[in-house]
């Protein structure tokens, strides 16, 4: 599956004052990392987002979020956003904000 690169731009974009980004193309999408560490991909027009196990419930009450299932199996601390749920830049800025949040908590790889 292709992504869109509309919104991996816009990713991009939120994340530009940042020195730690990277990208990885992977499992048919691109997937973007802080310090090594992976907090969103991007698959077709969805965000995936790495909320990680503490705000995994809270992420899954909000709009458009859903389960990510990439294998068949739910992943705790991991969430799936349709295109209608990071249709504004201050809806993505917050996906990405909570995303950064749990990925700095870890170590370096």
């Amino acid at each position: 599956m292709a992504y869109d690169e509309a919104l991996a731009d816009r990713v991009r974009a939120a994340v530009a004052d940042r020195t730690d980004i990277s990208e990885k193309k992977m499992f048919g999408g691109l997937c973007l990392l802080s310090r090594g560490n992976m907090f969103a991909g991007i698959q077709g027009d969805t965000l995936m987002a790495r909320v990680g196990p503490d705000a995994h419930d809270d992420a899954m009450s909000r709009p458009h979020a859903r389960i990510m299932d990439f294998s068949g199996r739910p992943m705790r601390g991991y969430v799936y956003v349709d295109a209608a749920g990071i249709s504004s830049e201050a809806e993505l800025a917050d996906w990405i904000a909570l995303s950064l949040a749990f990925v700095d908590t870890l170590p370096a790889k």
